[in-house]
């Protein structure tokens, strides 16, 4: 029973597990999505991988990312794990989120062991989970190419076989004075299946060939043709094999696994692609632009490696710096992450593929049109135009540093710096150690300075009859070169151009035609650089006929529609007939005519199902072509879509609207017509036409009465079916409730504002008015306040026929249009009188003070609320206006107004607004003024060096106007312009510093009020240049002398005068005739002319005389006074008496020991 009982335990866990967690299929291949829920909510999804990431084989310790694209709703959380440990290392891994990509990326710093990564993304709904493989292998230097085959991926080779090949020496001639592309075919007729260990052992082969040749004893390498390929050393292929797959990319060293004929190189990217919003069946371009030509890159889409066909068009510029992919006729299951990868660098961005915006197209294919990304065009062709010339400068540069090596006896042969002669591309590296000694060994040798290729020529594909350039670079303008063509020279003729610009050479073939193809060589004091023309002839179709063929053909339904086109193009020639994507046949209704040169498609009685886009594809041996048009087949409309929806029925009306045709049969609708039967009835009533919009409104009913309709479309071709709708019953008389009773809002003596709500019950139709009726207190009669013939519209309305001091109720009634409903009830008894209320100003801004030009009128405008009306009164400095003010009152406002002001009317307006509940006050302030008149007579005074006191006549005005004040300017006449160094002076003086000697000086007065400013004042000129002859030498003089000073004790005190003289006079400073100068208790200054002195606490020792001395060498003059310290005077008198008191005590008879003792304790005090 146990058993039993834990059997079924585990049975009931598993079905538990297996109802919440439910495995689903993934469109991503090796994924494993789990939903946590049975039934997921609308717009809701788990986790799922739209690319994974993809296993890695690298070396030991290189760098290694990982890289994952997830999507779900709500968006998942991503993380990682591996197998064998954690990822707690910060310093060994790295897990980051690019939002430019959308990618989650993991970064293994230093691979070293063989590991299984994970990735999970997880939501509240599910998770997925993927897993990629990290192989790593051992590292090694690998010094001998034939160790390349154990890390490279071979296929196993019989021994036999093996060493066949490496007896067969006419194998290797072939491969090592064979081109590149002529290897493959070589391989081929020699039965040699292991292409890539041939590679590896052709760069071993060469070498010990170029070994077996000596060097002349001069040193010089010989120039002969034979010599010449020889001693050519290839350079290694700057295109990369590119073996990225997914999103994952490794460490720029992991190059050196690669074989020397794959190296890869330092390409980047100048401008990458960019995000595309593309609507559905267009075309979208990724563009992009490297820093060193490639021919050929990869492109990945949604982790694919995409190839150049039909769906994508794959193309490169002729400098190859642009490389474009076309995604033709975009669908939504193309949308998603494309990548660009060059080498080991890679870039990618979305492409979003709209839905097409105009739903009268669904279901039709227009004229495509191809989106490019922000930032193409013009700006992609300058930027790989600036790249291009950069590009240049670095191969001069090199091959600049090339021939200084040479010029240093450094052998050409190092294996560091080659030159590839057919690309025309140059690479130098570091010398080792053994070059170096090979360097030392030869330096009797010596190289002839011969022009190298810095840019050489590259393979061009062209059409049948048009043209074809050739051109490559020199590093030296001074040779000549030479132009063949499978081995025969070309000259300037009919077919073939010849010139040259500096150091570019050019060969362009006007009129290419099959027999231009062929291999193209360049040559220029024995060196050469070599390429392919391959002259193709792909479909092409005529001009005219392709510019007639992309117009839309319309033809009317049964009748028949014809394409045709002609073109050129090698033969055989694939034609194709494709509508709305699907292939066509011949058969009965479509016949198809094709020649050498031209096609025609007849489609026989075509319905309106046959509209839609038709195209032709040419295809032969060297490309395709496609041409696109539309077919419209016109048609009489459908019936309009019902049913018909009644928007209004009543006694008086039917109104009712529907939809338009489902297919208008290639035309607009321009009308409508009806019929209509009464129930009952077995005769239809024509109508009439209306406009094309699909509503009526049938006004000519009976009420009760029910109704069918027969709507039929108009088009230029012609008249649809009929829709017949539903039986519609006009309305039967019902009159609408009883509004609520009316509200008061407001009442006044002459008027009683009131609203209310409409009724709850419409009676089935809309409110056409309301009628209105009032009624006096006691009276029985009610009266209609509503004018004569006329509803009142709104919910409110303002009663004026009314008399003060009556009461007055109201009720109102509703009308639609089955006729008038019930009236409501009575309203509250409300009297016409108005409300009381204490007055208040209701100016939003009311200024207290204005300024206002004599002659021009003075307006003050209040408004205010008040009830009852109040009393207002206007009074000026608190006394009633003048009888030449205007004051104007309504209800509501009040207005002073002064028609011409004067100087006299300035003051304080104030305005008093009172009724019985209260008053109210405001004052402005009114300043009538002008212009202020100049101020008087400038006068100039110098109290001090250095310093003018400007004085000046005060302006007429000044009494009038107690807010006029001055400003002062200064003229330099040094300076061009006026400082102002005196403003808002409401005295008549003031004083200027920093008054220079020698130079002229100006000055103005004006006088500012609020009005504005006056005129100014002018001084007269003040100083005078120096003359050269004027002796300004003179004795001392104080100009300011030294004042009394009485210090507090402890305090400090500051003396100071003004001396002049010239030459600079020598100051010295005295207390009680000793010398202070040099008394480090004082602090002395002379600064132009100023002398001061500071003493910083004062006490009894600085009490006495204080002189100062001013003494050049034309005279001597001197300043006194007296320092007096608060609190010892007393003091100081009685020490002052003593000594008269001593010598009279001592001629006196007393005894001279006792007046000695006395006055020893006053010598104590």
């Amino acid at each position: 029973a146990l058993k039993k009982q834990k059997k079924l335990t585990h049975k009931a866990s598993v079905d538990v597990i297996l109802t919440s967690a439910i495995r689903k299929r993934s469109k991503t291949t090796g994924v494993l999505v789990t939903q946590y829920v049975t039934t997921l909510p609308e717009g809701k999804s788990t986790p799922d991988f739209q690319c994974k990431p993809a296993p890695v084989t690298t070396q030991a310790g290189k760098l290694v990312v990982f890289k994952a694209v997830v999507k779900g709703d709500p968006k998942p959380e991503v993380s990682w794990r591996r197998a064998k440990g954690n990822l707690s290392d910060k310093d060994k891994y790295h897990t980051r989120y690019d939002e430019s990509t959308d990618e989650y990326i993991l970064e293994v710093m230093s691979a070293a062991d063989i590991d299984t990564y994970k990735c999970y993304a997880v939501n509240e709904y599910g998770k997925a989970i993927c897993t990629a493989a990290l192989n790593v292998k051992e590292g090694k230097n690998i010094s001998d190419p034939l160790d390349f085959r154990k890390l490279l991926k071979k296929s196993k080779i019989d021994e036999s076989e093996t060493k066949k090949e490496d007896e067969d020496e006419r194998f290797w001639d072939a491969m090592i004075n064979a081109d590149k592309k002529d290897y493959e075919r070589i391989c081929t007729e020699f039965g040699v299946a292991d292409m890539q260990r041939i590679l590896q052992k052709l760069e071993h082969k060469k070498r010990e060939r170029a070994n077996k040749v000596r060097i002349k004893p001069d040193g010089v390498i010989p120039q002969d043709k034979d010599a010449t390929e020889k001693y050519r050393t290839d350079v290694s292929n700057n295109h990369p094999k590119q073996n990225n797959k997914g999103l994952n990319q490794e460490d720029v060293e992991d190059a050196d696994l690669l074989p020397a004929d794959f190296k890869l190189s330092d390409v980047d990217f100048v401008i990458r692609i960019q995000e595309i919003k593309a609507v559905e069946r267009e075309d979208a371009l990724f563009e992009c632009v490297l820093t060193h030509p490639l021919p050929r890159i990869s492109w990945m889409g949604k982790g694919s490696a995409l190839q150049n066909g039909e769906k994508y068009s794959i193309t490169v510029s002729d400098h190859k710096l642009i490389h474009r992919l076309l995604i033709k006729d975009c669908k939504q299951q193309d949308k998603g992450i494309y990548s660009a990868v060059a080498g080991i660098t890679s870039c990618s961005a979305w492409l979003i593929v709209e839905a097409d915006r105009d739903p009268a197209s669904a279901g039709t294919r227009k004229l495509r049109k191809t989106t490019l990304a922000r930032g193409g065009g013009p700006d992609l062709e300058k930027a790989a135009r600036e790249q291009q010339i950069k590009y240049r400068e670095e191969m001069e540069k090199i091959l600049a540093s090339v021939k200084a090596k040479h010029a240093t006896g450094q052998p050409s042969k190092d294996k560091n710096a080659s030159t590839n002669e057919r690309d025309g591309e140059i690479s130098a590296g570091k010398s080792s150690g053994a070059g170096k000694d090979r360097s030392d060994t030869s330096k009797g040798s010596s190289f002839s300075e011969q022009p190298g290729f810095i840019c050489g020529l590259s393979d061009v594909n062209a059409i049948i009859g048009e043209t074809a350039e050739l051109t490559c670079k020199l590093s030296s303008e001074d040779c000549e070169g030479a132009w063949f063509r499978d081995g025969k020279k070309v000259s300037n003729d009919d077919h073939f151009i010849i010139s040259q610009d500096g150091v570019i050479h050019t060969l362009v073939i006007n009129t290419c035609m099959e027999e231009h193809s062929g291999k193209y060589r360049f040559e220029a004091d024995g060196r050469k650089t070599e390429a392919m023309v391959n002259v193709k002839d792909p479909p092409r179709f005529d001009r005219e006929d392709l510019s007639a063929f992309i117009q839309p053909v319309s033809v009317k339904v049964g009748h028949n529609a014809i394409f045709k086109l002609a073109f050129v193009g090698h033969q055989p020639i694939k034609i194709q007939w494709y509508r709305e994507g699907e292939e066509l046949q011949e058969d009965n209704n479509i016949k198809m005519e094709k020649s050498a040169g031209h096609s025609r498609l007849v489609l026989s009685r075509c319905h309106r199902k046959d509209t839609g886009e038709i195209k032709i594809k040419l295809k032969n041996e060297d490309g395709f072509t496609e041409a696109i048009s539309q077919l419209i087949v016109l048609d009489k409309p459908s019936p309009p879509m019902g049913p018909a929806e009644v928007t209004e029925s009543s006694a008086m009306c039917i109104e009712f609207k529907w939809r338009p045709p489902k297919d208008d049969g290639g035309s607009p609708v321009t009308n409508y017509t009806l019929e209509r039967q009464q129930v009952g009835r077995n005769t239809w009533k024509k109508l009439g036409e209306i406009p094309g919009i699909p509503s009526y409104n049938d006004t000519d009913v009976d009420h009760g009465r029910k109704y069918c309709y027969r709507i039929r479309a108009v088009t230029a071709e012609g008249v649809s079916e009929a829709m017949e709708t539903d039986d519609m019953q006009a309305g039967t008389l019902a009159f609408p409730g009883p509004p609520a009773p009316p509200k008061v809002v407001s009442a006044y003596d002459d008027c009683i504002n009131l609203s209310w709500a409409p009724p709850s019950n419409t009676g089935g139709s809309r409110i056409l008015g309301y009628i209105l009726e009032k009624r006096k207190k006691g009276s029985n009669l009610w009266t209609v306040v509503n004018a004569l013939g006329e509803l009142i519209k709104e919910k409110t309305c303002a009663v004026k026929d009314v008399v003060a001091g009556m009461e007055y109720e109201f009720r109102v009634t509703a009308i639609n249009l089955s006729g008038t409903g019930e009236f409501s009830a009575p309203s509250e008894y409300v009297f016409a009188r108005d409300p009381k209320m204490r007055p208040k100003f209701t100016n939003h801004k009311m200024k207290s003070f204005v300024v206002v030009r004599a002659g021009n009128s003075v307006r003050i405008t209040l408004h205010f609320e008040a009830s009852p009306r109040p009393n207002i009164m206007w009074l000026k400095d608190n006394v009633p206006v003048a009888k030449r003010v205007t004051i104007s009152n309504s209800d509501g406002s009040s207005q002073l107004l002064i028609p011409s002001s004067e100087r006299s009317d300035s003051g304080i307006y104030s305005i008093l607004v009172k009724n019985l509940v209260g008053q109210e006050t405001f004052s402005t302030e009114v300043r009538v003024t002008d212009d202020p008149k100049p101020p008087g007579p400038v006068e100039l005074e110098e109290n001090v060096p250095g310093t003018v006191t400007v004085m000046w006549e005060p302006s007429p005005d000044e009494k009038r106007d107690d807010r006029l004040h001055y400003t002062v300017s200064k003229l330099d006449s040094t300076k061009r312009t006026w400082a102002t160094v005196g403003d808002r002076l409401f005295n008549n003086k003031c004083t200027v510093c920093n008054i220079m000697p020698g130079r002229e000086y100006h000055f103005r007065v004006y006088a500012k009020n609020d009005m504005g400013i006056s005129a100014p004042s002018e001084s007269p000129t003040w100083g005078k240049e120096k003359k050269k002859d004027c002796d300004l030498r003179c004795a001392p003089t104080f100009i300011v002398p030294l004042k009394l000073h009485t210090a507090p004790k402890g305090y400090e005190c500051y003396m100071s005068c003004a001396v002049n003289g010239n030459p600079k006079p020598r100051i010295t400073w005295y207390r009680n005739n000793i010398s202070l100068n040099t008394n480090t208790n004082y602090y002395i200054s002379n600064t132009c002319g100023v002398c001061s002195m500071l003493i910083l606490q004062v006490g009894p020792k600085d009490m006495g005389e204080y002189v100062v001395t001013a003494e050049n060498a034309l005279g001597r003059a001197e300043c006194s006074t007296v320092l007096s310290v608060r609190g010892e005077e007393c003091k100081n008198n009685m020490l002052i008496n003593i000594p008269v008191l001593f010598q009279e005590l001592q001629s006196s008879k007393f005894d001279t020991c006792l007046v000695t003792s006395i006055f020893s304790g006053f010598t104590n005090i």
